[in-house]
Parts: structure tokens; C-alpha cells; sequence
């Protein structure tokens, strides 16, 4: 077997003790493998929690593979990846504490990993997803069977590819349904709709990558933006506006295959469960002439509200009640990017879906209305959506926010001049900039744009309380950052424009009733503040969810330690861990 990754090496020794680790003294030769080509098979198990020593199963098993498939999409046919050969892949179900096994096997001709998005996995990294951080890829050929923990989650989430830009369509809805015999916090909807926000390129996404890589410049922008795999009505082959000129009937919508169509009633309120899996955009979305009204993100619940356009940034999920009390008619849903980098290129086009109702009746026009959605660049639309938002925070859904602080990381985000390559890891990552300037200042001494090179991670306390204050910058490109944290949520209690000020910008957190996230869009030049307790012992990845930053290298790790108990330890390694 070849050498393994170095986390995977330390991981290896962290189910037994992570002090070992801190202080190198891993086991050698202890097995840790991997593979992929995607979902396979699923077993549902027990409401009883996964130990070292019992499964409680419960009989169900569906079988599922991954592997490449043929779609035409703006007039042109190419082979993609998928599960199943669907796209978007299919959609998981649970409900709140179970714990499912994915059988992965890898049909396609490149390595693979699955990552469980916004799933905690409690002491369970080990098939958290993503390549060389906790795993070696699954190979081609090759199959590995994935334990995911449900814990607190409780929503809408999303499974991913987290290799390379496989993601782009190896991706799905991920639906936690509330503990057996329990209900949502609000009327239960007639029907609920998956929504998945994505992006398509005429090219092949690993050629795209590849040329983005080489280049070490921007990437190609896709051709399209997709709503559950289909670009809309306003794009090459996805117009049929002569059979909408003609249309007479609800029948008629199946015409249009580019497009996709949901079906309501009037007087009904539907649940759209909307995932943004695209790659490298934050999107506007909303439905004419419609308002959606948020009541969850990223798996917990919120306080409703009610607007007529969303923010989504790549990454996070929002659970949106829509209500179809418009006449009967054609509605678009549409999105549309949000980008507020200057001289940064995208795709500045928009996805469009139809809202069908139901019932006979004439179209008021030969098109359906579109949604008014911000410009591409309107930071004050965005960002008054994005920070809007509060949790439950109820008897039952309470929010507990850590109010004592054992240790505030405060960390800059920028996109620099070149990447920082792979290597093996320190313990030095540091709690506070090793630079101290002006972050977000219009001009900058060249000196500030070259980074060092680094692979440092954060070592954390087990059951610490920490603050992360992510600083954006103006260096190279000031963009608004989307950033996930692997194996926890965390609350947002902060954000400003501007630098961050540690005695001044405190006073004005929310410790009652902060949104819950398991990704935070930081504004351009502006920074947000997040505080979590580290309960979950493991190594953890931390990354923006702008593809080419995480290829460029915005990436760090936490490795929280083992508590006291059996039950604050890691599990062992999966005995079919895939190989490097």
C-alpha cells in the first residue's frame, strides 16, 4: 500500500487518543483504504446510536451505483457523471437521529469521494468526504460503504462529490425529516419540492478545471445556470416559444423538456427545499409574483420571513414555504447571479423554472412572468437577506449560543497570486493575522499579495468554545466569501463592512436568537463572526465553497482532541477504507 495521506496517518492513531497525535506518536502500518464512483446502497439503521459495539438495523435496503451517463443540454450531448445515471443525483431521506450506510462504488474512469453536507457525523470523520483530508479517493472500480450520523439536523441538506470539480454533477438533495411521530414547527405543506440551484458547461468539467489549473487565472464561466438540471426557457434549445404561443392546455408543458415544471394549486402552500450546488456563484432566487418565506437553513429552523427574493450562496440550504395565491397562470422561477468581485468574470445569465397551476383556464400572456431579482451586483440586497435571518429559538428548537469564550480565532480570507500547494501538516495555524494592515484598503504593497506557503492546522480543546472572526480583504480581488465548516454548524452573531473591531464590534453581536449555518457568506471587505463548541472530536475541513478557491487553496483544518469518556472519542477507522 502506498503512504497515506498525513491526516489520514493521524487519524488512523486518533481513535484511540488524539494527544498521540499532537505529539506524533501514530501507529504505523494500521490500515486505512478508500474508492468511489458514488452512492450505492443504503441501509437504514435503528433510532439507537451507533457505538463501538452494537447496530440496531432496521430491514430496508436499497441499492444505488454511480456512473457516467449521456444528457443533451443546450443543443449539445456530453457524458457526465452521475448516480445512477440521474442529474442531479438522487434525493436521500431520513429522519432526525438515524444513521444510514452508503455503499459507494466507482463506475467512472477518475477517483472520487462523497461528502454528507451540513451532516455533523459525530465522531465519525472518517467518511466525512473530503480527498486526502480524511480519506484517500475511491478509485475507479472500487467500492467503500459510508456510515452517516444524523444527530441535531433537522431540514433540508446535501450530498456532494468533494474531488476535484466532480461536483458540478455528482451532487443531491439530502431531506431530514423530523424524529418519528414529531412534525415540522409550522403547517404542513401540501407537497414539498427539492429546488437545486446548479451550473452547466458544454465543455467537460475536468478539462474546464484542468485549463482553470494551468492557467493559473480565472476559469471558464459556464454556459448556463440550471434549476434541478435544466437551464430554462431562456437559453439555446430550452426556448420552444412557438409550442408556448400555442399552448392550450396543462399538457402542453411537457413539451418543453429543458424546463422544469412544478404543479400547484391554488390556495395551497408548498415547501421548496432549495440547494445552491453550483460551483462558483451566489444566487438570487425567487418566483414572480410570489413571495417564499424562510423558515430554515442548512438543516435548523428560523424564524419566518417573508420576502420576495432569496440570497443562496454555493453550499447552503434554505427550507421555503411558497404559497400559490396568485389567479391561475404560469409563473417563472428564476435565479440569477450575485457577484460583487470588480473585474471578476461570470456567467451573467439566468435559469428560469415554471410554476404551473392547475385547473383550466386561458394564459394571460404566451410567456410567464419573471421574477424581479436584484442586479448581479447589488451588495445591500444581498447582504440585508443574508443577515435577516434568526433562529427558532423556542422551547423546543432552542438556540444555545456559547456566551463564554475560551479562544477567538480571528483569520483573513484573500485570494492572492498564486496557490498554496499540498503538504504535510503543522500545528501552528495562527489565532490572529501574522500581518497586520489595513485589510480592506483600495491599494496594497505589492508585498501583502504573494502569501506564504503553509499546510498549518488548528488544534482545539474538546468541548472548547470557540470564535471565528473571517476577515475578508481587497487583496488581488475583494469578493464575498462562502465558508463551510465541516462537522459542526455554527452560529452567525456578527458581520460589518470593514475591518473587524475587537473592543467596539463585540457589543453588537446577537446572542439570543443568531441564524444557524453550516456555511456563512463573508461580505467583500467586510468580515462575519461565528462561535461554536468544539464537541465533535476529529479532523475537520474548513474551506470557501467557491470551487476555484478551494483549487487555489482557501483551506484549513480544525483537529478538535478526545474528551474523557468513551463517547468523546473517535471512532475506529471503516475496516474498507479505500487505499491511496
Amino acid at each position: 500500500m502506498s503512504t497515506l495521506p498525513s491526516f489520514i496517518n493521524e487519524m488512523c492513531a486518533l481513535s484511540f487518543s488524539i494527544e498521540e497525535i499532537i505529539e506524533n506518536r501514530t501507529t504505523t502500518g494500521r490500515k486505512c483504504n478508500v474508492n468511489v464512483d458514488l452512492l450505492v446502497e443504503l441501509l437504514l439503521l435503528g433510532d439507537g446510536e451507533l457505538s463501538f459495539w452494537r447496530r440496531r438495523w432496521r430491514a430496508e435496503l436499497l441499492e444505488e451505483e454511480v456512473k457516467e451517463a449521456s444528457y443533451k443540454r443546450l443543443c449539445e450531448k456530453k457524458t457526465i457523471l452521475t448516480v445512477n445515471g440521474k442529474f442531479p443525483g438522487p434525493t436521500l431521506k431520513v429522519h432526525k437521529g438515524e444513521t444510514i450506510i452508503v455503499d459507494v462504488l466507482n463506475k467512472g474512469k477518475y477517483n472520487i469521494t462523497i461528502h454528507w453536507h451540513g451532516v455533523k457525523q459525530p465522531r465519525n470523520p472518517w467518511t466525512d468526504g473530503p480527498e486526502y483530508i480524511t480519506q484517500c479517493p475511491i478509485q475507479p472500480g472500487s467500492k467503500f460503504s459510508q456510515s452517516v450520523i444524523f444527530s441535531k439536523e433537522e431540514g433540508t441538506l446535501w450530498w456532494h462529490a468533494h474531488s476535484d470539480w466532480s461536483r458540478a454533477t455528482v451532487h443531491g438533495a439530502i431531506i431530514v425529516y423530523p424524529k418519528r411521530g414529531t412534525s415540522y414547527p409550522f403547517p404542513k405543506p401540501r407537497a414539498e419540492v427539492p429546488i437545486i440551484l446548479g451550473e452547466w458547461w458544454r465543455e467537460d468539467i475536468m478539462k474546464v478545471m484542468e485549463d482553470f489549473v494551468a492557467s493559473g487565472g480565472q476559469p471558464r464561466d459556464s454556459d448556463a445556470y440550471t434549476i434541478n438540471g435544466q437551464p430554462g426557457d431562456l437559453y439555446p434549445c430550452s426556448n420552444r416559444k412557438n409550442e408556448m404561443d400555442n399552448f392550450r392546455s396543462q399538457a402542453n408543458i411537457s413539451r418543453f423538456t429543458d424546463t422544469f415544471k412544478m404543479k400547484v394549486k391554488q390556495g395551497q402552500t408548498y415547501l421548496l427545499r432549495i440547494v445552491n450546488a453550483d460551483l462558483n456563484e451566489i444566487l438570487f432566487f425567487g418566483v414572480a409574483k410570489h413571495n417564499l418565506t424562510v423558515v430554515g437553513t442548512d438543516a435548523s429552523y428560523s424564524k419566518p420571513l417573508t420576502r420576495d427574493y432569496i440570497v443562496i450562496s454555493p453550499g447552503q440550504t434554505m427550507d421555503c414555504l411558497l404559497q400559490a395565491n396568485q389567479e391561475p397562470n404560469r409563473y417563472y422561477m428564476a435565479a440569477k447571479p450575485y457577484v460583487s468581485g470588480d473585474g471578476v468574470n461570470f456567467d451573467n445569465t439566468t435559469t428560469t423554472g415554471i410554476v404551473q397551476y392547475s385547473g383550466c383556464y386561458a394564459p394571460s400572456s404566451s410567456s410567464p412572468d419573471l421574477p424581479i431579482l436584484p442586479n448581479y451586483n447589488d451588495t445591500s440586497a444581498a447582504l440585508n437577506f443574508s443577515f435577516s435571518i434568526r433562529s427558532l429559538n423556542t422551547k423546543s428548537y432552542p438556540s444555545v449560543v456559547p456566551l463564554q469564550i475560551n479562544e477567538r480565532i480571528i483569520s483573513t480570507i484573500s485570494v492572492n497570486t498564486f496557490p498554496c500547494p499540498p503538504g504535510v501538516f503543522g500545528k501552528q495555524f495562527p489565532s490572529f493575522p501574522p500581518l497586520v494592515f489595513n485589510y480592506t484598503a483600495d491599494v496594497f504593497p505589492f508585498e501583502l499579495q504573494i502569501p506564504r506557503r503553509g499546510t498549518q492546522a488548528k488544534i482545539v480543546k474538546y468541548n472548547s468554545n470557540l470564535e471565528m472572526v473571517l476577515q475578508g480583504t481587497n487583496l488581488a480581488a475583494g469578493i464575498d466569501h462562502p465558508m463551510h465548516l465541516h462537522g459542526f454548524d455554527f452560529y452567525i452573531v456578527g458581520w460589518g463592512l470593514g475591518n473587524f473591531d475587537q473592543q467596539k464590534d463585540p457589543l453588537n453581536y446577537n446572542l439570543i436568537d443568531p441564524q444557524v449555518r453550516n456555511t456563512v457568506i463573508v461580505p467583500k471587505n467586510g468580515w462575519a463572526a461565528i462561535r461554536f463548541k468544539a464537541d465533535n472530536p476529529g479532523v475537520w475541513f474548513m474551506h470557501c465553497h467557491f470551487e476555484r478557491h478551494l483549487s487555489w487553496g482557501m483551506v484549513t483544518v480544525f483537529i478538535v482532541g478526545s474528551g474523557k469518556g468513551p463517547t468523546e472519542r473517535v471512532l475506529p477507522p471503516p475496516h474498507d477504507m479505500p487505499p491511496c
